[in-house]
C-alpha cells in the first residue's frame, strides 16, 4: 500500500463558503482613520497642561534646590569664619601669655608663623646674645661725612 504524504486541508475545500474579500473606498478609508486619530487624540488631550505643569515643578524644584544649596555654602562660610576667629582668638591668647612669661616683645612673638613658644625661645635667645647697646660705628662725629659720588659722561 502506498503511502500518502500529501495532507489536504478538508474545511478549505469542502463546503465552506468563500467570503468575498471587502474593499474600501478612499471616503470609508479617510473616516476610518480620521476616527481612529481622533480617538488617540482624546487619550493625550490634556498633554501640553500636564507638560507646562511638570515643567513649572521641575523650576520650583531646582530654585528650592539653589536656595538651600545657597543656604548651605553660605553656613559654611560663615563656620569657616567662625573656626578661624577662634583660632585667632586662641593664638592671641597664648602669645600674650608666652610673651609675658618670657619677656619678649608680644608684638614681633605674634608676628612670627610656627609654634609660639618655639618662637619667644628663639627670641629670648637672640636677645640675650646681642649687647646690650650697639657699637657706633660713625667715630661719635657729630656731622657724619657726606660721599659725593662723580657721574661718568658718556659722551
Amino acid at each position: 500500500m502506498p503511502e500518502n504524504t500529501e495532507t489536504v486541508d478538508t474545511n478549505a475545500t469542502q463546503g465552506a463558503p468563500a467570503e468575498p474579500e471587502k474593499t474600501f473606498t478612499q471616503a470609508e478609508m479617510d473616516a476610518i482613520i480620521g476616527d481612529r486619530l481622533k480617538r488617540e487624540r482624546a487619550k493625550y488631550a490634556d498633554y501640553d497642561e500636564l507638560k507646562t505643569k511638570a515643567a513649572a515643578y521641575d523650576e520650583a524644584t531646582e530654585a528650592s534646590k539653589s536656595e538651600l544649596q545657597k543656604a548651605v555654602e553660605e553656613r559654611d562660610r560663615y563656620k569657616a569664619q567662625v573656626d578661624q576667629y577662634e583660632k585667632d582668638r586662641a593664638r592671641a591668647e597664648q602669645v600674650a601669655k608666652v610673651a609675658a612669661e618670657t619677656g619678649v616683645d608680644a608684638a614681633l612673638l605674634a608676628r612670627m608663623s610656627g609654634d609660639v613658644e618655639e618662637n619667644a625661645a628663639f627670641l629670648k635667645q637672640q636677645a640675650d646674645a646681642q649687647p646690650k647697646y650697639g657699637a657706633i660705628h660713625d667715630g661719635g662725629e657729630a656731622n657724619a661725612p657726606t660721599v659725593k659720588k662723580e657721574i661718568p659722561t658718556i659722551f
